[in-house]
């Protein structure tokens, strides 16, 4: 990936990263600039999130990181996640029962 940043001020006083997609192995990715990672500030590992609001705009942000109980194995509830996600419609389905 290059490492082209433009970076603009419009009217709006909105900041605004324009950056070219890349291939990342098999998928496509964007890498931060380093003035985006110190606003969101994120690291190497981190998660982020894309939310698209009411007006179709995506929104980056840092996803928030809860603590896990100690009992609590991150594996496992990524994976009761997962389950959760391919049997959501039969469990709204149940909902409704």
């Amino acid at each position: 990936m290059s490492g082209v940043v433009k970076l603009t001020k419009d009217k709006s006083n909105e900041i605004r990263f324009s950056r070219k997609i890349g291939r990342m192995g098999n998928s496509l990715g964007v890498s931060l600039p380093k003035g985006l990672v110190e606003k969101l500030n994120v690291s190497q590992g981190d998660e982020i999130e894309f939310l698209e609001n009411e007006r179709g705009e995506i929104v980056l942000k840092k996803a928030r990181q809860g603590k896990l109980p100690d009992h609590v194995r991150p594996e496992v509830l990524e994976a009761f996640f997962d389950v959760f996600e391919e049997d959501k419609g039969i469990l709204e389905d149940l909902k409704d029962r």
